[in-house]
């Protein structure tokens, strides 16, 4: 039986192809960051239509697509130890300046912060029980740099904090990251605040520090956090900051919501989220 959706449905098959055409093009091409109208014509449309069904389709237009084919390139050759001018010119940039502005758009970093990876950083680490399971502690001579809950996979949960300080330095002690577990879990304690020795862009440390305004036992949006810190336009770019946050708890990232207040994504888990929320409230 025939159905209202079926021209949609046959509208989208068509428009499949042409947008696989459109993406193969634009993979092969994406160097020469290609003009709407090079792209269009690739699938065969008018450049307003295929703008249009090219976002519809892939959720982004197609100088963003470009660009974030760039950025990973960028950062591919940034890791492998590529010079920033180097990356810049294997992305198909005219130099550093451009490439500064596609990490800036891309991820709130500078392509020099991405390159360093923590070079000339010393941490101690270690595991330590907490009431949400295992952790990792990276301590610096300053103060508290990460905290992450590793259960079930120790080393895994390591591996996590180390990928983002890949260039640092590394000692372990189980016992003095115990110490620390005991005083940030602590309650009825003095009350007094943990030194954070924190490792981010400006960008990331503003958006931090308004995570540690948020009152425990209560919860905020992305867009909320983005209007204090800056705009409400920049809530993706809240999202991106609070995803890279290292110091779960003390920096408490799972006190942000969906604007529905739906609990979203949390990266040590959304039922640890649910649960911190919980002892929150009931420790009221």
């Amino acid at each position: 039986m025939m159905t209202a959706h079926t021209p949609d449905l046959d509208a989208a098959c068509r428009d499949y192809d042409r947008i696989a055409g459109a993406l193969a093009y634009l993979g092969e091409n994406w160097r020469d960051h290609p003009d709407l109208d090079a792209a269009a014509r690739s699938a065969g449309l008018s450049p307003h239509h295929f703008q249009r069904v090219f976002t519809r389709w892939v959720g982004l237009s197609p100088k963003k697509y470009v660009g974030a084919l760039a950025h990973h390139a960028a950062r591919d050759a940034l890791d492998e130890g590529a010079s920033i001018l180097d990356a810049a010119f294997d992305a198909g940039l005219s130099g550093p300046g451009r490439l500064h502005d596609l990490f800036i758009a891309h991820e709130a970093v500078t392509p020099g912060d991405a390159k360093r990876r923590g070079a000339g950083l010393a941490f101690t680490w270690g595991v330590a029980p907490t009431p949400f399971g295992e952790a990792v502690l990276l301590i610096a001579p300053r103060g508290l740099s990460a905290l992450a809950f590793a259960d079930p996979d120790v080393e895994a949960g390591f591996e996590d904090l180390r990928s983002r300080f890949p260039a640092a330095d590394y000692a372990r002690d189980d016992a003095e990251a115990r110490a620390w577990s005991e005083r940030i879990f602590a309650r009825g304690g003095d009350g007094g605040p943990l030194p954070l020795a924190l490792y981010g862009t400006p960008w990331q440390r503003q958006v931090w520090r308004a995570l540690m305004s948020i009152p425990a036992g209560e919860t905020t949006t992305y867009k909320a956090i983005a209007n204090e810190v800056c705009t409400p336009k920049a809530a993706r770019a809240v999202g991106a900051a609070v995803g890279a946050n290292p110091v779960s708890w003390l920096i408490p990232c799972h006190r942000v919501i969906a604007t529905n207040g739906q609990l979203t994504g949390y990266h040590w888990g959304v039922e640890r989220k649910r649960a911190m929320l919980a002892y929150e409230a009931a420790a009221r």
